[in-house]
């Protein structure tokens, strides 16, 4: 299957998180991981699914140049998309609480976008997940940041810890997606790149 495919390539993924690091190992998927910082900042114009695509494009540019003819990169955005704005990563608890109070009681989006590139071809492709909350108590909010500080996490919470357990009531679209990685859509692209 995809490892057949992948035969005499070499992923490189270009992320630190835990969560997609194991996607990587559930999937088969042999892969080194390389990460290069950048400044995480995207034009105000952009609206929903062009900011994680234009962010993932962003991380792939800084490391592009270094790529050898057999690798093939992957880099990868998530956002919370909210009432019109974006919800990244919180930058302390009372920002965290700020993201949470306002997505009590209400739906929003997860949106993932997926970057793969060589040295001479790039795709980008996103997924976008539907999430609701129920209403949540200040002392939920309160529990959840002091306990799991999800600090690394767009829009303040991890639908896989105790937040997501106790307050999410629906979803509509990849759940994988919500925790950072629509899987499938990583698989189908690198199926369809990966000749």
């Amino acid at each position: 299957m995809i490892q057949e495919r992948l035969k005499g390539s070499r992923l490189i993924l270009a992320s630190g998180s835990p969560r997609r690091h194991e996607f990587f190992r559930q999937l088969g998927l042999d892969f080194e991981v390389r990460v290069k910082p950048v400044e995480e900042v995207f034009p105000e114009s952009l609206k929903g699914p062009e900011i994680p695509v234009y962010l993932a494009k962003l991380k792939a540019e800084a490391l592009r140049q270094q790529l050898t003819s057999d690798e093939i990169l992957i880099t990868s955005d998530t956002i919370v998309w909210h009432e019109n704005t974006c919800l990244g990563k919180p930058v302390d608890a009372k920002d965290a609480a700020d993201m949470l109070t306002r997505l009590s009681g209400s739906w929003h989006e997860v949106i993932s976008a997926i970057c793969i590139t060589t040295r001479t071809m790039q795709e980008t492709v996103y997924h976008s997940t539907e999430v609701h909350f129920m209403d949540l108590s200040v002392s939920e909010i309160d529990h959840y940041i002091k306990t799991y500080k999800p600090y690394d996490k767009a829009g303040a919470y991890g639908i896989q810890e105790w937040i997501g357990l106790i307050g999410i009531d629906e979803i509509r679209g990849s759940y994988f997606n919500v925790m950072g990685m629509p899987t499938h859509l990583l698989y189908k692209t690198l199926m369809k790149v990966a000749v």
